[in-house]
């Protein structure tokens, strides 16, 4: 009965450690492939990263989460950059110009009326 006790812990043990390490090889960074020559409309771009490497790529990122890997120098590319930016800092200028109203705080111990 011991022998079959200690065994199970043996095997608990040692999947444990194999599942710790699985997955861990795997790159979190995207990685283009190819290059889309298919126009995406702006509306539907929500970001994008420049990759630099072996193939220069912009990455879209649509609102829905998917990624697409797109020529730098093709004129639509840039075109679609300076529009997400200038949407970008947009939405920056208006946070920033728009002041919070200040909350009425209530000292401790005053009672209010």
């Amino acid at each position: 009965m011991r022998l079959l006790l200690l065994a199970l812990l043996g095997i608990c043990c040692l999947s444990a450690c194999t599942v710790d390490g699985v997955g861990s090889e795997v790159p979190e960074r995207s990685i283009c492939v190819s290059l889309s020559t298919q126009r995406l409309p702006i509306n539907r771009i929500r970001t994008y990263t420049i990759k630099e490497g072996s193939m220069r790529a912009v990455i879209f990122i649509t609102k829905r989460g998917l990624k697409v890997c797109a020529n730098p120098e093709a004129e639509w590319v840039k075109s679609a950059v300076k529009s997400v930016d200038s949407r970008s800092t947009t939405k920056k200028s208006k946070l920033q110009s728009s002041p919070t109203r200040a909350q009425p705080t209530n000292t401790a111990g005053t009672p209010s009326r």
